[in-house]
């Protein structure tokens, strides 16, 4: 789980950093510029879900090693 949350979280990096290339900084709320915007707004909502994921995860196994 942990190296499919890194993998997911590298994509995820690598794209905002190719959407940062597509924005019109002359025009950010453009026709294209807005698209990539948003991607750039999931993208960060999709990293944070990731870091909750693996933040549930520490605190469930440190549940289980508790209860032993």
């Amino acid at each position: 789980m942990k190296i499919f949350s890194i993998i997911l979280s590298v994509i995820a990096i690598a794209l905002i950093a190719f959407n940062i290339t597509q924005i019109n900084f002359d025009a950010p709320f453009g026709d294209e510029s807005i698209v990539a915007l948003i991607t750039i707004l999931v993208l960060l909502c999709a990293i944070v879900l990731l870091l909750i994921l693996n933040t549930s995860k520490r605190i469930e196994e440190k549940f289980k090693n508790q209860k032993k």
